[in-house]
Order: C-alpha cells, then structure tokens, then sequence
C-alpha cells in the first residue's frame, strides 16, 4: 500500500487530517506541516482533487540509512526510475536537509539527480532532461541526519494554485490557507458569509467552492497525469466523480459578499471571481469598512485585516484600519466572526473580546485565527 505524506501550513494539521478521512485515506497521522497517511493510487488522486488545505501531496518511494554520498546514491538506484517516466520525460530534485553528511540541499540533491540519470543511460543510452519550472517528475529529498527519505510529488505545482488567480495582491492569502481557516471556523456552508477586508477575495471564492462542494483542483492540472504507471481509469473516474458532485450543488452556495477599500484589490478580486465562474454567487463593494453595508446581514464574517509585516504600513494607518473593522463588527448582530491576526497588539483596536485564538503561520509570521462572538462581551 502506497505511503504518502501532504503538506499544509503550520497550524493546519488538524484540519488536513478531517480532511484526509473524506478522501479514504487509512492510517493518517498527524505530523508537524502536515500528516501522513496510506492508501492505493487513487487515494493519491482524490487528495490532488479535493484537498483544500493542502500544498503538495508527495508518495514515499525509498526510506533508507544514509551516511555519505554513496549511500545515498545507492539508495536512490534501488527504485526503478523506468516505471514513472522514459528519457524523453523531465525532472528535477528539490530537497530539505538537517543534520547530516551534507551542509546544504544542493550537493545530495546532485548526488540524487545524477544516480536517476546514470540509471537511464545504463538501461536506455540517453537521459532525462531537468526542468526547474515544470518538470514531469518532481522529486523531493528528505535528508536528516543518517535517513533519507525519496518522495515523488503528485501535485507538480503547489495545490494552492487552483488557478483562478492571475494577478497577485501585493499581501495575497494563500489559497490552501484562506481555505484551511474557513474549515477551522466551523461555518456550515449554508450561512450568510461576508469579509469586509477581502483584499483578492480569496476567502470569498474558497468558501463558495466548499459550499458548492466543488473540488479546489478542478480545472488545473497535476504531474501525475504525465507519469507511466499513472491508472488513467482511476484518475478519470475520481475526476468524473468531482465533477458530478459539482454539479449536484452548482446552485446550492449562500449569499455571500466582499468589501475593499482599495480600488486595485477590487479589481483583483473581480478578476479572480470571474476566473472562478463565481460572479453571479459573489457580491463586490469598495469603500470603507466602517462604512460599508453589506446586500445582506451576515452570519459569519471572514477575514485578514492588514499587519503591517509585509505591507510596511504606517501604524497610524493599522490602528485606523483596525478601528474600522471594529466600528464595522459592532454594528453586527448575532454574527461569528473570525479575524487573522500576526500582531497582538492590533486586537485591542476591535474592542472585542476573543472567544478562541488558535495559532496558525501565514507565510514566515506566526498568527493567531481569532473568533469573536458578536455581542459576547467587550474588554
């Protein structure tokens, strides 16, 4: 039985482990940045499609002892490397490195490279081309101190690509992530949603896919598609079966709408929706958070106000920022709220009081998933 390892942001393990029970995968365990777990092939498949947490899915080929160069060279030739790809294919070798014979990823990363390729020329006379940017075979290595560990990874592109995003935010929420803490939140789908701070509007868009139960990788493409022993039957019918699921709820999402008050996040936001086919489900506005009222009375409120870390805004600005989402939240009635927060110290401008703050990363800056009961009590 294949084994298999998906990665997702640090604080999501909990939340991918949910969500691997829906796409029957056996003996998951939770593991720091993601959880392992069993299953045939079309478990690999189901999790490319369906995973919404997610980063990359990756299967274990080869664990082994490994104290030097040649081990490792070894270790690598004793996969079959014919099975997955001819010499005509592409690959590349990303790896992650602690503690071992090796002071950085590059040279094992070489040494794992050059073992596949003297394979092939010994059995076919000719090699297989690397290709960084989109290889057939992705390959990670896993190397800390004596262990190494070769995955292939299913996924070729990160899974948070769902490919609905053209133009990037210059402070963009990480589809996997923005998906994860919808998940985190508890909302059934079924609810009123709003985000008054949409920035891209990525919140927005996963929540209409779960809603809809449509599958985040619909549309896009993986590299398991281009491998040899791929079972193209399985694959076509995990595929089919998403799709007939999608269009079972296609008319099924909730009334949900977004608030900027920048004109450019807007208009980002705008293009990603189309590019989603969500327009008629999402409801757009730009102005003011303090002044926007929403087409309907949410239940639920989503969003990621601005922290300063990697917007460099002046802390006037934050303060003014944060006081607007507050006068916006106190003018709620009977809503959950759930704020994404990397400062502390910007709460206070809420005048809210936290029910749950559950640690969670966005990119380098440690957060907190902030739910706030509206009318639940003020500091």
């Amino acid at each position: 039985m294949p084994r298999f390892f998906a990665a997702c942001t640090l604080g999501l393990e909990e939340v991918l482990v949910d969500e691997l029970h829906g796409v029957e995968a056996s003996k998951i365990r939770a593991r720091r940045g993601g959880a392992e777990f069993e299953g045939d092939l079309a478990t690999g498949y189901r999790a490319c499609l369906w995973l919404r947490s997610a980063t990359r899915v990756q299967e274990e080929l080869v664990r082994g002892a490994v104290r030097d160069r040649d081990d490792l060279y070894a270790l690598t030739e004793s996969v079959d490397w014919s099975i997955f790809i001819t010499p005509r294919n592409t690959l590349a070798v990303d790896g992650a490195v602690r503690d071992s014979f090796a002071n950085d990823t590059r040279y094992p990363s070489l040494v794992v490279k050059d073992a596949i390729c003297d394979q092939f020329v010994r059995f076919d006379g000719e090699r297989p081309s690397v290709d960084r940017d989109q290889p057939d075979l992705p390959i990670k290595l896993v190397l800390q101190r004596d262990r190494a560990i070769l995955y292939r990874d299913l996924s070729g592109a990160p899974l948070h690509k769902r490919g609905y995003r053209e133009v990037q935010h210059k402070s963009p929420l990480n589809e996997a992530l923005a998906a994860g803490l919808v998940l985190l939140s508890d909302w059934d789908g079924e609810s009123t949603l709003a985000d008054p701070m949409c920035g891209s509007g990525t919140f927005l868009i996963e929540a209409a896919f779960l809603a809809m139960d449509r599958a985040p990788g619909l549309g896009r493409a993986f590299a398991f598609e281009r491998w040899q022993d791929t079972d193209q039957e399985a694959w076509q019918q995990v595929y089919d079966d998403a799709e007939e699921r999608a269009a079972r709820r296609q008319d099924l999402c909730p009334a949900i709408a977004g608030n900027d008050h920048h004109p450019g996040a807007i208009t980002i936001a705008t293009r990603a929706i189309q590019q989603a086919q969500l327009s008629d489900r999402i409801q757009l506005t730009q102005t003011d958070a303090r002044a926007w009222e929403p087409p309907f009375e949410p239940d639920w409120i989503l969003t990621n106000p601005p922290y300063g870390a990697r917007l460099q805004t002046d802390d006037d600005s934050l303060y003014e920022s944060w006081r607007s989402l507050g006068n916006f939240l106190h003018g709620r009635k009977d809503a959950t709220a759930h704020v994404l927060c990397g400062d502390p110290a910007l709460t206070r401008h809420l005048g809210l009081r936290a029910a749950r703050k559950h640690p969670v990363h966005n990119g380098p800056i440690e957060c907190r998933w902030l739910r706030y009961e509206i009318g639940g009590g003020e500091d």
